[in-house]
């Protein structure tokens, strides 16, 4: 079985601004994974590797291979990968309805296009998938008009509308509340439940549900390690990682960072 994703050698480029050189990453099929790492650490840049937005540097030993594949159709590629993040929360108009949301999800879009014409088929798909997230109520009010955690819901449901093997979150719990943040993630945990695999990219402890079992650090660019959650997750290497004492916390299999001593 191919890996997920495999990252050889990439070199890429934001503009003018060298972000990763030589870039190598594997990660396996079926294995839930949090990437962590500061601010600028090359996140947001791994996300549109992932996304297609962006590509390496053309060279022999250089690739980027999602399941075992460099060239994909957008087509194929939804009904085995959804990511959400945050930029494509800030496309989204504020007068797009929820249902929309849900249905741009089929043709990779932002807001349903005016020339598409979704089945019945699709729209029942839709529905199942606002009853499964508890959101069927809001299936009509504008994107304006809902909550964060609200708007993180419709595109988590924008993803799994296609039905996809894998999916990518970027902050899943950023700017949410505690009440919302502890849905969201029991949501994600009961997705990986059912068989998804989730690969969560961020810098925040307490976004890594007790089913991450590998844990990517990430800083300036490069990949620090790579392995089970259980030798990453210390005080040690996040310290080393964050640039700053760190004391963790653990409990149920959720980790905390508070402030450690020097």
């Amino acid at each position: 079985m191919p890996n997920l994703l495999e990252i050889k050698n990439a070199t890429v480029y934001r503009g003018i601004h060298e972000v990763f050189s030589n870039l190598s990453l594997a990660l396996p099929q079926g294995c839930n994974t949090a990437i962590l790492g500061p601010n600028g650490a090359g996140k947001s840049t791994l996300l549109k590797l992932l996304a297609r937005d962006l590509y390496p540097v053309q060279r022999e030993d250089s690739y980027v291979r999602l399941f075992g594949q460099e060239r994909w159709d957008v087509w194929e590629l939804r009904a085995h990968f959804g990511i959400v993040s945050h930029e494509l929360q800030q496309q989204y108009l504020s007068t797009t309805r929820g249902v929309n949301v849900i249905l741009s999800g089929y043709y990779s879009s932002v807001d349903l296009p005016w020339h598409q014409h979704p089945s019945e088929e699709d729209r029942d798909r839709a529905q199942q998938v606002m009853r499964t997230l508890g959101i069927s109520g809001l299936s009509t009010r504008i994107f304006g008009e809902m909550s964060t955690g609200e708007q993180r819901r419709f595109l988590l449901g924008r993803a799994l509308v296609n039905n996809p093997d894998t999916l990518v979150l970027d902050e899943p719990t950023s700017g949410l509340d505690i009440h919302a943040c502890f849905q969201y993630l029991d949501t994600i945990r009961g997705l990986m439940h059912k068989g998804k695999t989730v690969i969560l990219v961020t810098h925040h402890i307490h976004e890594i549900p007790p089913e991450i079992e590998q844990i990517v650090l990430m800083k300036n660019g490069r990949i620090l390690a790579h392995e089970k959650k259980e030798q990453l997750l210390t005080d040690e290497r996040l310290s080393q990682l964050f640039d700053t004492p760190v004391k963790l916390l653990q409990h149920n299999g959720f980790y905390q960072a508070l402030p450690g001593t020097a």
